[in-house]
Formats: C-alpha cells, sequence, structure tokens
C-alpha cells in the first residue's frame, strides 16, 4: 500500500470531484474529507482545537521551530499533522482543526460535552481561545482573501444562508451572517465548556500566548507531554515573533497552504496580517463597537474573560 501523507490524500480527494456538478462535488468531498480528518485525530499524539484566526498557525509554527531545531530541519516546513511524523517517527503527528465547519465538525462531536466515550476523548486536547470580535474580523479577510474555493464551498453548504465573498461587506459579515460574531461566541462557549470534560484538555488564550509566549507555550508541551529547555522554547517564539513570521511570509519562504504568501500587494491577504489584542476597535466607529461589545457582555461565557466585566482592553 502506498505510504501517502496527509496532503497528499486530501488533494486526491479534492481534484478528481472539481468537475462534478456542484451538489455532487459537496457530497463527496464532506464525505471522504470527514473520513480523512478523523483519521488524521485517530493518529495524532494531541489535538489542537481553534477557531480559524485564533492563533492555531502561529501556535503550530512555534511547535514546528522547535523540531526543526532538533532535527535540523527547513525552515520552510510547518507541521500540520504528518509532515515531520513520516520522516522522524520521533516527532509526535499533531492534528490541527476547528471542529466545526463541514468535514470539520466529525472530530467536533466526537470531542464535544456528553458525547459517547470514544478514544479520542483520553487524547491531550489544547483549545486555543481567542477574542470573538477580533476573531470576527480577522476571520471576515481569511474567508474573502485566503480561503481556498474548495472549503468556502464547503462552508457555503453547511450554512442557512451563503456569503459571497466578493460582495459582503466587513460588518454585513461580523454583525449579520450565520459565521458572524453571534456564532464565534457560541463556539468560544461550547468549546470551553467541551475541553473542560475532556480529562487531558487545556485551555489556553490567545492573548495570554501574546502576553506571555514562553510560558505559555511551555505549558502547551507540558500538556501534551514534549519536553524541551527554556532556552530552546525561547528560541521558538523568538522565531515565531510577528515581525519574523510576516518577513517570512512575505519572502515566500512557506510553501504550504496555511501560511503561503497570496498577494504581495495586498497586507489584508496575508495570514500574518496584524495579530493585535483588541484590535477590532480600529476597524469600526465607536456606536458599532459599542453594539459588538454589548453582544460580547450578553453571550460570552464569563469564565473566558472576554466581556467589560473581565477588563477588556
Amino acid at each position: 500500500m502506498l505510504n501517502l501523507s496527509d496532503g497528499v490524500k486530501k488533494a486526491l480527494i479534492i481534484a478528481p470531484t472539481e468537475l462534478l456538478p456542484a451538489g455532487a462535488r459537496v457530497a463527496l468531498r464532506r464525505k471522504y474529507l470527514a473520513q480523512l480528518e478523523l483519521s488524521k485525530a485517530h493518529r495524532a499524539n494531541f489535538l489542537i482545537i481553534g477557531h480559524p484566526k485564533s492563533g492555531n498557525t502561529w501556535l503550530k509554527a512555534m511547535i514546528s521551530r522547535l523540531y526543526q531545531l532538533r532535527y535540523n530541519l527547513p525552515e520552510s516546513k510547518l507541521i500540520n499533522t504528518d509532515e515531520f511524523a513520516r520522516k522522524i517517527p520521533e516527532i509526535p503527528r499533531l492534528a490541527a482543526t476547528n471542529g466545526c465547519y463541514s468535514y470539520e465538525g466529525e472530530v467536533g462531536r466526537l470531542l464535544a460535552e456528553g458525547a459517547p466515550d470514544n478514544p479520542l476523548r483520553h487524547k491531550p486536547v489544547v483549545f486555543l481561545a481567542r477574542h470573538p470580535i477580533d476573531i470576527a474580523v480577522s476571520w471576515y479577510h481569511q474567508f474573502t482573501k485566503r480561503q481556498s474555493r474548495a472549503k468556502q464551498e464547503l462552508i457555503n453548504a453547511s450554512i442557512d444562508h451563503p456569503i459571497d465573498r466578493r460582495s459582503v461587506e466587513l460588518w454585513d459579515f461580523v454583525r449579520h451572517s450565520d459565521i458572524g460574531l453571534e456564532f464565534l461566541i457560541d463556539y468560544e462557549n461550547g468549546w470551553a465548556r467541551n475541553v473542560r470534560a475532556l480529562p487531558q484538555g487545556l485551555l489556553i488564550r490567545y492573548e495570554d500566548l501574546r502576553a506571555e509566549p514562553v510560558e505559555t507555550l511551555g505549558r502547551v508541551l507540558a500538556h501534551v507531554g514534549e519536553i524541551f529547555s527554556d532556552e530552546e522554547i525561547r528560541e521558538a517564539v523568538d522565531w515565531g515573533s510577528f515581525d519574523n513570521l510576516r518577513k517570512l511570509e512575505t519572502s515566500g519562504t512557506f510553501s504550504q497552504g496555511g501560511m503561503k504568501l497570496v498577494n504581495a500587494g495586498d497586507p489584508t491577504t496575508y495570514k500574518v496580517r496584524r495579530g493585535k489584542v483588541g484590535g477590532y476597535r480600529e476597524d469600526f466607529p465607536p456606536g458599532q463597537v459599542a453594539e459588538l461589545e454589548a453582544l460580547l457582555d450578553a453571550r460570552s461565557d464569563p469564565a473566558l474573560g472576554y466581556g467589560s466585566a473581565a477588563g477588556q482592553g
């Protein structure tokens, strides 16, 4: 049997279905990508859960750097699932997923609070939370300018009101779309509950990873059972700094989709776009900021610390 990488397996699902009618294309892709997603999760040593634009790629980049340094691997390659482990078995496999959209929801169902016992529930799971309004703004730029057509089609097929990325405006996406702020708040609340119910669940926040990157990355590594020195962790954090990752992205260092340069002339298409805590306040007038923050106060789980009572800002 051919020993194919997970990336190749995904391509072999996407490419042959390209010319099918939309309904058949979506159905087949969802079915077989869900099977692949579950296979990746079951083979992984640990799982990272987070909504797109929560800092998942940044966290994976820093983890990747640790193994690049230890095993003299090129900095252009990042771990998504089995990229390193297939060459060096000592490097763990990780599965990173949003656990929600389309086929990725299959993993989410198995890890949900109250789900029947299954092997995934006994793996180390890290949930990376982020301020939902910051996610919403970055998610708009990702969905409209970076998202692959295949994945966007799958997401649109799973929501009541599909989004035309060519015409949707930021406010309508954030405030009124099916995957806007209300959905994002519920997503964060739900995964906070899910991870608390897991025997090896850990919740970390993007904001804490920004404020104390060495300490927070160290907590993640300890949780998943990987041992690195403080010096190694500091080196990985330095390499994963916003300025350095932006430089590497814009120079075309990364060949993989997650960090691959899309349009050098449009900074809003960069994966490393802004990385600012509370940056949403620069994107809306005061009245709209107040409306978004009121919605957050009304719906967000206080334990996450993102409402006004938590002193955000």
